[in-house]
């Protein structure tokens, strides 16, 4: 079983990305969920944005943040 936290930080927000996997011993995958947070620079509160069960989504999220930049940033932080 795996957790893996990743944030992305902006000028007034910041995504959280919270990922859960789990591998049997053979190494095949049982289970996998990312959930997506936004939360303000001045606060301790997250609001989830998005979820997910498609294996890597988080992997996409974070390209896709660095591809389109700003703009994917706002769709995804409700900015």
């Amino acid at each position: 079983m795996t957790i893996r936290i990743s944030k992305i930080k902006g000028l007034h927000v910041d995504i959280i990305i919270e990922e859960f996997e789990d591998r049997d011993a053979a190494g095949h995958l049982n289970a996998y969920f990312a959930a997506i947070y936004k939360q303000a620079k001045n606060s301790t509160c997250k609001t989830q944005v998005g979820r997910s069960r498609i294996p890597d989504a988080a992997a996409q999220i974070r390209s896709e943040i660095k591809n389109g930049g700003l703009q994917a940033f706002r769709r995804l932080a409700g900015v």
